[in-house]
């Protein structure tokens, strides 16, 4: 009999995903990211909306990268490349440019922006690089939101003593002790579920501290939505954690 992954995930829906690019990678292999076509594929994958953060702004230019994902949200319905609710943006900064990143926050502080995301890895940065911790304490200044990338080992360290709101996007479940020690000294660092994908990862993070920081995250359309989506649906949460990991968590940290 085939696998019927869709089975599985019965009625869950996503309503919002906290991990979605727009755009492509120039050096790899991979879908070109038009907003259409991540609406697209979200819709097919039951998540009614994302927060988008532009690969232009990591990877060429910050400024026009966001100016384009703050445009992207802000289109009216007729105009959206999805009849859904619009996207929730996210800016990006360049860790290169500590300087530059920092006028950057503030602009996007400005514009309403309620999260920032940091991309170490694409730009070679790392978590001991005075940017990071400049960066981290601008944020937290203006109450951003921060979604990082990279070894959660390490890029804990920059955030901690800041009372700061952190999603770390690339905890894997390898790594997921780690991540629960900082945590628990922490209350503003919450986890991505997309890597968490062992038979109890999502079980042990509710236990030790509580479903509130569990954050669904696909990374649409870099990676294979339906595999976090289906590690959710076969948890051994309760259906309101699951709504909670599924959206709720999200809303409540990014409105």
């Amino acid at each position: 009999m085939a696998f019927d992954a869709w089975g599985l995930i019965g009625g869950l829906e996503v309503a919002l995903d906290v991990d979605v690019l727009v755009g492509a990678y120039p050096d790899r292999d991979g879908p070109p990211g038009t907003p259409e076509s991540v609406a697209d594929l979200l819709a097919a994958h039951r998540t009614r909306t994302g927060a988008v953060a532009s690969l232009r702004a990591a990877l060429f230019d910050m400024r026009s990268g966001n100016d384009e994902v703050l445009a992207l949200a802000a289109a009216a319905p007729g105009d959206r490349a999805s009849s859904g609710p619009p996207w929730v943006p996210i800016g990006v900064v360049d860790l290169r440019d500590p300087l530059g990143a920092g006028r950057e926050l503030d602009r996007l502080a400005g514009a309403g922006v309620r999260a920032v995301r940091l991309f170490p890895d694409e730009q070679g940065v790392e978590a001991g690089f005075p940017s990071v911790r400049h960066v981290a304490r601008r944020a937290a200044e203006l109450g951003l939101v921060v979604l990082t990338g990279g070894d959660v080992r390490r890029f804990w360290q920059p955030f901690t003593g800041l009372g700061a709101r952190v999603v770390f996007l690339d905890t894997h479940f390898y790594h997921l002790g780690d991540f629960l020690v900082a945590a628990a000294e922490e209350p503003g660092f919450h986890t991505s579920t997309r890597l968490l994908n062992s038979p109890d990862a999502l079980e042990t993070v509710t236990a030790e501290l509580g479903a509130e920081r569990l954050l669904h995250g696909s990374r649409a359309p870099h990676y294979e939505p339906i595999v976090p989506l289906l590690r959710l649906a076969t948890s051994g949460l309760t259906p309101d954690e699951i709504a909670a990991v599924a959206g709720g968590n999200a809303r409540r940290l990014l409105s």
